[in-house]
């Protein structure tokens, strides 16, 4: 199997809406914007707790591997401090990003209003 790399996922309610009401989810949900995994749960946790339930009543944090290869092209970048590191998706690659994801994504944190839907 090629390596992957760990990487987390904040998301608020109409992420969550698109796709995890499924039993297994092995793509991150369509959008118009650009996506930023993030490389440490707890920054995960952070923006789903702190900024995604304010915004949206709901936040979720997700857990899956992503082909090293993949990542290869892409930096890290520091999203403010040193503990917030991320990678910039443009929205036109995540097709590409999906393709490259290993396994399933895992729902490992849930915050605010959790909706039928998700559960």
């Amino acid at each position: 199997m090629a390596k992957a790399r760990m990487a987390n996922a904040p998301w608020g309610l109409a992420d969550a809406d698109q796709g995890f009401g499924h039993a297994r989810i092995s793509a991150a949900p369509a959008r118009s914007a650009d996506f930023y995994p993030v490389l440490t749960q707890a920054y995960a946790v952070q923006i789903a707790r702190d900024w995604n339930v304010q915004a949206s009543g709901s936040g979720f944090v997700t857990r899956f591997e992503v082909l090293k290869s993949f990542l290869d092209g892409y930096r890290v970048e520091h999203a403010g401090s040193r503990a917030h590191l991320e990678y910039w998706i443009p929205a036109e690659d995540l097709p590409q990003f999906n393709k490259a994801i290993v396994g399933e994504i895992v729902v490992t944190a849930a915050f605010g209003k959790i909706t039928e839907s998700t559960t």
